[in-house]
């Protein structure tokens, strides 16, 4: 098959949805497929264009057998509505530009959020009549007045109606967990015209490894627990809850890690430094290929959301690398993800926001470190057989070929 793939985010971005369809789409190419990602120039979070790119018109890579199309879109940083809304739009626009001239894909996937790259997709199909997969990653719109990022009024109204007209134009609908999926039945889409391929992990490059020293001598990770959250530092993800536990936790021979970047990551951080919390250190963000040494310097793997029953939905990508990289996990993420996690064996639940039970559960890890090891191996064994990615992505690529089949 031909697959066209529509995605605000594409590595070098680190990000899980530019994971997401990055390895999905090399593992179609050795499976003999041909995939176009449609894309702008990296830049995420700090809508700072990466080194050795420029924001051009139109260029082209390629990317481990995928053919990359990068697009000029308007820059802006990870923060701050009006500026993303433009760069959202730009995007929109120049791949609905690009889609009026592209090659006849037998597939064309459109991922969402951000929403008006899926919208894009349902406009090209409208006027090209491809075989239209929509990807849905988050619950658009109702997800932006849930983190306060925009109030429910006009705006809101008109996106939902646009909600709806992607919906519709879709030939067939993925989402990335079941409650996902029972999200958008619930809003009129057949039940029978959507599936779920969740999020796993490469468990051949996220593999268990010894904790590296030159890493942790960097960073002064030192004490006898190291309790990391790894990824977007966004207004979803309540991590004040480790400004509180660090506070809460100063006597102890703990330390606390942030690693990433986001709308949120330079308040927290001022509010550690006023704090004086020399336990509670931000990295920023990292390169892709530097995760596995950061995996390996955790002791726990902290995972969290803000306490809201949309985020019950979620299932962080995250906790199937620290599962492959034996890491055992807290979590303070309600819904599906807790489900798995129980399933797996290899982490406890804890209530969203209560940096209280936090401390507990990491004392108790503290008091037993033979647990640690247990948790772990139970994890990567689960990963394995449940959510590693080469079935994921065979997984996907049976629905695209039967949606062609259909089409046919």
């Amino acid at each position: 098959m031909t697959i066209i793939f529509l995605t605000h985010y594409f590595p070098p971005e680190v990000n899980a949805p530019a994971s997401r369809t990055y390895e999905n789409a090399k593992r179609w190419v050795v499976a003999g497929h041909r995939v176009r990602v449609v894309t702008c120039v990296p830049n995420c979070p700090d809508g700072i264009v990466y080194k050795g790119y420029r924001n051009r018109l139109f260029q082209k890579e390629m990317v481990d057998g995928i053919e990359v199309i990068r697009l000029w879109t308007f820059i802006a940083p990870n923060k701050g509505a009006f500026r993303r809304i433009l760069n959202y739009l730009s995007y929109m626009v120049a791949a609905i530009a690009v889609g009026m001239f592209i090659c006849k894909p037998d597939i064309m996937i459109a991922t969402s959020p951000q929403f008006f790259c899926g919208f894009a997709g349902a406009v090209i199909k409208k006027i090209r009549r491809f075989c239209f997969v929509l990807e849905i990653r988050d619950i658009w719109p109702e997800s932006i007045t849930t983190v306060g990022a925009m109030k429910k009024g006009k705006v809101i109204r008109f996106l939902e109606a646009l909600e709806k007209v992607m919906y519709n134009s879709a030939d067939h609908v993925v989402a990335v967990g079941e409650g996902y999926r029972e999200n958008i039945v619930a809003k009129g889409v057949a039940r029978g015209k959507t599936s779920v391929v969740y999020n796993g992990a490469d468990v051949e490059r996220y593999v268990p490894m010894t904790a590296n020293a030159a890493f942790k001598d960097k960073y002064h990770l030192s004490g006898n627990m190291i309790i990391g959250y790894i990824g977007t530092v966004g207004m979803a993800h309540g991590l004040e809850v480790m400004i509180r536990a660090a506070q809460k936790t100063r006597d102890r021979d703990w330390t606390w890690m942030v690693v990433g970047d986001g709308a949120r990551r330079e308040n927290l951080e001022q509010r550690s430094n006023e704090a004086d919390l020399s336990n509670l250190i931000f990295t920023g963000r990292l390169p892709k290929e530097e995760m596995p040494r950061v995996w390996s310097a955790l002791d726990i793997c902290f995972i969290h959301l803000r306490k809201t029953d949309l985020f019950t939905t979620v299932i962080p990508s995250k906790m199937f690398e620290a599962m492959a990289m034996e890491k055992p996990i807290i979590m303070g993420v309600q819904g599906e993800a807790s489900d798995i996690l129980l399933r797996s064996g290899a982490g406890f639940i804890i209530e969203p926001e209560n940096e209280d039970m936090l401390i507990q559960i990491v004392k108790q890890f503290a008091d037993n470190p033979s647990q640690l090891e247990m948790l772990g191996k139970k994890g990567r064994l689960f990963v394995q057989e449940f959510f590693n990615r080469n079935a994921l992505a065979e997984q996907y690529l049976t629905i695209l070929e039967n949606q062609r089949c259909e089409k046919k």
